[in-house]
């Protein structure tokens, strides 16, 4: 009934035209989500409520069309600004166009007030999700330095206190005098960062104004605020400097009654300075979809490369070359020839526990026993990440060029996704909103980032593959198709493709296959049937072909499992 009703109050559209839901694009449209700008079925509306990690505000279509009215021109009441005038950036009714804006290229006002509102809720999700924390972070930490301040300074105080006491009463009047020295610098020591404390707070506080206009502005049909919005996130993206305070120190000499006073021991003056932290990187946008590309039926073997050891892990460097880790402390490169291209050795000597090939074209890799993640760049190897008290397992390269690694504790309780832009932490993923562990405690946890920035773990202690979107939140648990008899689900590799599908390695005993899900973990079928033996390490290459590593055959095996567009 809504549909139709629409369709008599929208003159731009026909009325033997039938407006369908955006989701399944086959059922009446009935309802609208005045948030997320999408109109649904009364199907789609509890699927699209389900999603808990922003909030919808959904209506009966017919208020979509009345919440679409046009803004009245400022300048020519009562006229409706139906327009928008791309070279002032402002809303302008026809009469503008034909005065002070005649010549000016003009687009259609709602179309515009929609990009304009697309841009405010990218700016906050990266305000709410990746700005904001780490302002907090940097908040606690101050008020971490202040607490190791006072450690300091009461050591101090006690230093004093002993050469006091062997000096006993002949320099009473020196061991005051001293203190009130280093009570002087506290103060000052303090005083700074109680005032670096205060600008964060302040920015913090200008950084939640920000946040609550902007949810103002997007809760509100004012179309006139959403036009005169100027994103801040440029501002807030640049941290506070860190301010680098060396405490003094007291250094006791051996006493002197002659000279009392210089042997107690010089105090080093209070040193300040700051150092930049750098600029958050934006967040990076999901890629828009490829062709559809159908699935074969018969999956073929299109090349086989035997690798002379039993290899775990693989990264395709192009569509004919790959990268190859297992047993040994070398990593090879082999073409599907079977040729070995390039040979390297790990620094440490160790066996590598997983690889990846950044967007670069360099090859990195962990080493659980070393705790380090390094790269290979022109065939030398920097070590990028050191860890303490954890363990890197399993890691791939994100498509903004960060590296996400999951990490085992060094008691084997615990275990997280960690983001690192080049060396630094940027984000970890480890628990859900309940404080509940996303992951199980076991070593298997092979890694991949989909199409649309969603992170995917094959987490063998679980027997599940966990999926979390790009701000960590979580999305879905695939554990396996549902049949009338459970099977064993035993995880290794994985990988994600063009079209969003994940492609997860099944080596249990009686399965030796790979299931294929779509990005929101429906089963669409099994890689079977194809002589495949304990699969274990996964890779796509650029034409989506999958390459797949045997441990116990010791072959990768290339597999085309989708039909060709070219």
């Amino acid at each position: 009934m809504y549909a139709i009703q629409a369709l008599e109050m929208d003159p731009a559209r026909s009325a033997q035209q039938i407006l369908l839901c955006n989701y399944c694009q086959s059922e009446p449209l009935q309802s609208h989500c005045d948030l997320c700008r999408v109109d649904l079925c009364i199907t789609c509306v509890g699927k699209h409520l389900a999603d808990l990690s922003k909030t919808h505000n959904v209506v009966p279509y017919v208020q979509k069309i009345v919440s679409s009215k046009y803004p009245k021109c400022l300048n020519h009441s009562p006229k409706q600004c139906e327009l928008y005038c791309d070279k002032c950036d402002v809303p302008v009714c026809s009469i503008c166009i034909s005065n002070e804006h005649n010549g000016h290229n003009v687009s259609d006002i709602l179309k515009k007030i929609e990009s304009k509102r697309s841009s405010l809720r990218t700016d906050l999700e990266e305000l709410e999700t990746r700005i904001f924390p780490r302002y907090e972070a940097i908040a606690s930490d101050v008020q971490v330095e202040k607490t190791e301040a006072e450690t300091d300074y009461e050591k101090l105080m006690k230093t004093a206190d002993q050469q006091g006491e062997l000096l006993h009463q002949e320099i009473t009047s020196m061991v005051n005098q001293r203190k009130c020295d280093i009570e002087d610098i506290k103060v000052k020591h303090l005083a700074v960062l109680n005032q670096y404390s205060k600008e964060i707070t302040q920015s913090i506080d200008k950084l939640q104004k920000t946040i609550l206009d902007l949810r103002n502005i997007l809760q509100s049909n004012d179309i006139s605020l959403a036009s005169a919005y100027v994103s801040r996130n440029a501002e807030f993206r640049r941290l506070p400097p860190k301010i680098q305070i060396t405490s003094p120190t007291l250094s006791p000499l051996m006493i002197n009654t002659e000279t009392l006073y210089e042997m107690f021991g010089p105090l080093s003056t209070l040193s300040i300075a700051k150092r930049e932290r750098g600029c958050i990187k934006k967040t990076p946008k999901a890629v828009s979809p490829p062709p559809l590309k159908p699935l074969l039926d018969e999956p073929l073997i299109s090349a086989t490369i035997d690798t002379e050891y039993r290899p775990s892990s693989v990264s395709c460097l192009s569509d004919e070359e790959v990268w190859i880790c297992g047993n040994g402390k070398t990593m090879k490169l082999n073409n599907l020839k079977g040729e070995q291209l390039k040979t390297i050795q790990t620094k440490s000597g160790n066996t590598p526990r997983d690889i990846a090939v950044t967007h670069g074209g360099d090859l990195v890799y962990t080493d659980p026993e070393t705790r380090s993640v390094n790269m290979v760049k022109n065939e030398q190897i920097k070590t990028l990440i050191r860890l303490h008290k954890w363990d890197p397992l399993y890691l791939c390269s994100a498509s903004s060029d960060d590296i996400l690694i999951a990490m085992l504790s060094d008691d084997r309780k615990q275990s997280k996704v960690v983001r690192y832009s080049g060396s630094t932490e940027t984000q970890t993923i480890q628990f859900d909103d309940q404080g509940k562990p996303f992951y199980s405690a076991g070593d298997y946890k092979y890694i991949s980032e989909n199409r649309n920035l969603d992170i995917c773990v094959a987490d063998d202690g679980a027997e599940a593959v966990v999926v979390v979107n790009q701000s960590g939140k979580f999305r879905f648990r695939y554990t396996g198709y549902p049949s009338i008899t459970k099977e064993s689900f035993d995880l290794r590799g994985i990988a994600t493709n063009s079209q969003g599908q994940i492609l997860v390695a099944d080596r249990h005993t009686f399965n030796h296959r790979i299931h294929i899900i779509d990005q929101d973990g429906q089963f669409l079928r099994y890689i079977e049937n194809c002589g495949l033996v304990h699969p274990c390490g996964l890779c796509v290459d650029i034409r989506d072909d999958l390459f797949v590593s045997e441990y116990w055959s010791g072959k990768v095996k290339k597999i085309q499992y989708l039909k060709s567009l070219r």
